[in-house]
This record gives structure tokens, sequence and C-alpha cells, in this order.
């Protein structure tokens, strides 16, 4: 069924991007923050803090992939995070430096977010 592989690499696709975004978060805090980061001082500690979450989704999200049962949940969970995250990059957007970073970011998120909102459509339509 074409619907049910598009979810499943939609689902397979935000998982890898998600921890690809924990492990450079994790590994090299000092790099994420000069890329995509730049609201405010550095913080290492709280860094890797946002990296556990990033992991910890990616990782449900790619086991969603081969566990139909798990889709729902964890698009709903994906999403609740890309909303909150979105919402947050609204508000500060013009707290970035350079601020064009913090408009970038706030538009790649809601793309994200409206990825999410098609998985939850899609993946409805391919269960029934």
């Amino acid at each position: 069924d074409p619907r049910e592989r598009a979810v499943r690499a939609g689902i397979g696709m935000l998982g890898a991007i998600s921890l690809a975004t924990g492990l450079w978060m994790a590994i090299a805090p000092g790099s994420f923050f000069d890329a995509l980061g730049p609201f405010g001082a550095r913080n290492t500690h709280y860094l890797r803090d946002m990296a556990t979450f990033q992991l910890a989704v990616g990782a449900g999200l790619l086991l969603a992939v081969g566990r139909p049962s798990w889709r729902r949940p964890m698009i709903a969970v994906g999403a609740a995070q890309a909303l909150l995250h979105t919402l947050n990059h609204v508000l500060d957007v013009g707290d970035a430096d350079p601020s064009w970073v913090g408009v970038f970011d706030m538009l790649t998120l809601a793309a994200t977010l409206g990825l999410f909102a098609w998985l939850w459509f899609a993946s409805a339509e391919a269960e029934r």
C-alpha cells in the first residue's frame, strides 16, 4: 500500500532527524549552538539535557516504523514536541544572533509540525 509506505518513510525520516539532532547536541553542543541554537548564552549542560529528549523521541519514532500500534502514539508525542518547540521559537524569534537563524528555525519547525499532522491522518487511513 503506497500510503503505508509513505507513513513508514515519514516516521523513519523524522525519527532519524531527531536522533541525528540529539547526537549532534550531545556530542558537539558548541557546534550545535553556533549553527542552530544561538539564543542567549550557551549552556552545554542544558543542550545535552535537550539532546536526551531528541534521542528518546527519535528512538520511539524509529521503533514505531515496524510497530503499527506504536505509530499514532509516537506521532502524537512528536507532534506535541514539535508544537511546543515551534511556539517557543515564535516567542523567541527575534532573540537569535544572527536573526535569520530564528526565522529559519521557526519555519522548519512549523513544517515539521505539518508533516506530523499529515502522518497522523495518513496513518489513520492506512490502518483502515
